[in-house]
């Protein structure tokens, strides 16, 4: 075969000792690809190997786009009605603030400036049953643009409540205590009107205008939302906003929008982004990324261990083709590179195979879902337990490039030791072994 391969090389006018990577080695190491009866063994590892290979990388690609597409959506969800950015006074209160709100909402990237004010109370409905619960307080304007409550009114709507005599319950809540819209909702803080006695709890009933579901139990169980006005006189804050929640763009684009914030107010304030008070939650979801690509990688590395042992068969087996190369001119490098061919053909098409499966997988997920569910009868990623609709996915340009990069780089790497071990073969032993 070898000299078939020498044959045809030289008829085109390349001889062995030509340029690197030139027609004949090309020639030679898809020759050697190709399994012959006697070479079946071998041709398993390599299918093995390609199998390995195109498997790993789908799995990466799949699971990594499954959970960006989990912390998008909880992302969204968590930030759907928190700020990006909470901005707080440091020298006095913000009495200023319908013109603050206008002034920070008016910098490049943030798309909303929302004024509140909030604090702790118990409520309670008329039939029992108590909660504790968050109230906060804002615009009727303000909400309508937060889509994640606006685009969400389960029941009922928000007209009460741009009139300032409603409010807007979850419906976790409106459930735990037996309310429905129209009905009333007592609340009560402690921090109450001052008198002689000390300071008594306010206690006040309000009409329940709608009820949200964002999808969260934490949110949709605790969560109340008033009137600024009326927030303002339930929590003694009357005419003042204890904070101003600033909603951007692009929420990885936070440091960049710090200084532009800070000039813009134009007075001291203190500045806390998402990242700050989600620090734990978000730090344990990075740790479980890196060490579920660490994992994963291992598959890639077992494939690219069978590379090794393959192709160190092959070279074993091609023992006499390398002498009678060697003897009719071709260099050790030119050896070197015909195996690093051979071994590297499987690293290339296995990682184009794993790219195209993982890609078919993740546009087609929810519908892979949904088969599996029916053939199983039950329900896989109930919502009710996840508060998601459908199974995420979402590949990330940046992060696939680097999967294929990585996965190409350890097939790579398998076909050194054994292309060398070749390039080393001593041409008389070869074809005395023989």
């Amino acid at each position: 075969m070898a000299e078939a391969a020498v044959d045809r090389s030289s008829k085109s006018g390349l001889g062995p000792a030509g340029k690197p990577f030139s027609t004949f080695e090309r020639l030679v190491a898809w020759r050697y690809r190709r399994a012959r009866r006697k070479e079946a063994f071998i041709s398993v590892i390599a299918g093995f190997s390609f199998v390995g290979i195109m498997l790993g990388v789908a799995t990466l690609i799949i699971v990594m786009a499954v959970m960006n597409g989990f912390r998008t959506e909880l992302v969204s969800r968590i930030l759907g009605i928190n700020g990006h950015m909470i901005v707080q006074p440091v020298d006095g209160p913000f009495t200023d603030y319908p013109v603050l709100s206008g002034k920070l909402a008016a910098v490049p990237g943030i798309k909303m400036a929302l004024p509140l004010v909030e604090g702790q109370v118990l409520a309670s409905a008329q039939a029992g049953g108590s909660t504790g619960a968050l109230v906060r307080g804002a615009r009727a304007e303000d909400l309508t643009k937060l889509k994640t409550i606006s685009d969400n009114i389960k029941s009922g709507d928000m007209v009460g409540y741009a009139s300032g005599e409603g409010v807007l319950i979850g419906t976790r809540m409106a459930d735990q205590l037996g309310l429905r819209v129209g009905d009333l909702i007592t609340l009560t803080s402690p921090e109450g009107d001052i008198t002689p006695m000390g300071v008594n709890p306010r206690i006040k009933s309000y009409k329940i205008s709608g009820l949200f579901e964002i999808g969260m139990s934490e949110y949709d169980s605790s969560i109340i939302f008033m009137p600024l006005e009326e927030a303002q006189l339930f929590f003694n804050a009357e005419g003042l906003v204890q904070s101003i929640e600033l909603f951007v763009d692009n929420p990885d684009d936070i440091d960049n929008l710090r200084p532009k914030v800070e000039e813009a107010a134009g007075r001291q304030i203190a500045i806390t982004d998402w990242r700050q008070r989600n620090q734990t939650f978000f730090s344990a979801l990075q740790v479980e990324r890196n060490v579920m690509f660490m994992i994963l990688t291992l598959i890639v590395l077992v494939a690219a261990l069978n590379i090794i042992s393959g192709l160190i068969m092959l070279v074993k087996d091609k023992g006499s083709d390398i002498a009678i190369l060697r003897t009719m001119g071709a260099s050790a490098g030119a050896i070197m590179r015909i195996f690093f061919m051979t071994g590297a053909a499987i690293g290339i098409v296995g990682t184009i195979a794993g790219v195209l499966l993982g890609v078919l997988v993740c546009v087609n997920i929810e519908s892979i879902r949904q088969f599996f569910s029916w053939i199983s009868g039950t329900v896989l990623f109930n919502p009710q337990v996840y508060f998601l609709s459908q199974l995420p996915a979402e590949m990330d340009l940046s992060e696939t490039i680097s999967i294929v990069v990585m996965a190409l780089t350890l097939s790579f790497i398998a076909t050194i030791f054994p292309a060398w071990r070749a390039s080393r073969l001593d041409p008389v032993q070869a074809l005395r072994y023989e």
